[in-house]
Formats: C-alpha cells, structure tokens, sequence
C-alpha cells in the first residue's frame, strides 16, 4: 500500500491566505478587533502559522490594510476609464457613485483604509492619493478649485452613506455636483 502524497507546502500562498482572511475581519470587525487567534481560524491555519509569517500583529494587520489599497486602486482606475469614456459630467460621476454605494464591501474597504490612515502616516499618504487622482480627473474639464471641491463632496457622500440608513438619491448628488462645477442638471430635484 502507498502513501498519499504529500502535499507540499506554498509559504507564498498561506502567506497570502492569511493576508486576504485579515483584511476580511477588518472589513467585519475593524483594524483593532483583529487578533491572532481569529485570522488563524478565518485563514484555516494554525494559530503559530501567523507570528510565522508577519513579525507582529501590527505588520499582519499593515499588510492587509495595503491589501485593501489595492483593491480600492482598481476602483480608482475603473472611475478613471469611465470618465475617459464617457466624459466627467455631474450625470457620469452620479452613475459612478451610485454604483459605488451600492458596492458595500468597497464602502467597507475605503472606512477601514481611511479610518486606520487617521493613525497611519504612510496609509494616509495612500488615501489622499485617491482624493487627489479623482481631482485630478475632474480638473481638465472644471479647474482646480471645483475639481477640489466636487471630490471634497465625493468623498463626504461616501461617509455619509456610512453612517445613515439611507443614502442621497441620486438626484440630489447629480444636482449638487452640477452646482459645485458650474454646469447644467440634467435631471431635478424630487
């Protein structure tokens, strides 16, 4: 009789597995709720697999918060190549933050990333890239000071969809942004 064969071990993907189940229970949980003992369960790995791999909890926790950038740079780009396509109207940017809202684990994702950027000087410098990509998308068409100001209001409509029950209608959105750059409505007020 044979033995099974073994099965060889992948120290790049349990690193990464461990990576990916962190940044879930930040999403659940957030930065602080993270322990070891819960990543090593969600990662399907023993408990020393963790301290393993990451010399500390914080770099475990680092990592998967960068993770998270990545995931929330790809947005950033699709936006981008959704206003190259179809233009940076105040109707466009309301079809991108509407479906924007309705993708909670990227709300998750941009809360857990800015929040813990407050503490983190080098996750700050990431999430104000966003802010200043999306201005910088909006500044050919409407300059800098309303390129500013409508990703200042961008930003406020995704935190604000965070802590109501409810978000903005798209209306409202699509109106505001069209005060902010100096353009015309396309649709009214309900």
């Amino acid at each position: 009789m044979s033995e099974p064969p073994r099965r060889r071990r992948d120290p790049e993907a349990r690193r990464t597995e461990i990576i990916a189940a962190t940044a879930e229970l930040i999403l659940e949980l957030g930065v602080s709720a993270v322990t070891h003992r819960l990543i090593a369960a969600r990662a399907g790995v023993p408990l020393g697999a963790t301290t393993h791999y990451f010399a500390t909890l914080d770099d475990l926790r680092s990592q998967a918060l960068h993770h998270l950038v990545a995931e929330l740079d790809a947005r950033v780009d699709g936006i981008r190549s959704a206003l190259e396509q179809r233009g940076a109207t105040p109707q466009v940017l309301t079809q991108l933050i509407v479906q924007a809202l309705a993708d909670a684990r990227a709300l998750e994702a941009d809360r857990a990333v800015v929040t813990a950027a407050v503490d983190d000087p080098q996750l700050r410098a990431m999430a104000r890239r966003w802010s200043e990509r999306m201005t910088g998308f909006l500044i050919p068409a409407y300059g800098v000071e309303r390129a500013t100001a409508a990703a200042v209001f961008i930003d406020g409509v995704l935190w604000h969809a965070r802590i109501h029950d409810e978000t903005l209608n798209a209306s409202l959105i699509e109106n505001a942004l069209a005060g902010i750059l100096g353009t015309e409505p396309t649709t009214t007020s309900d």
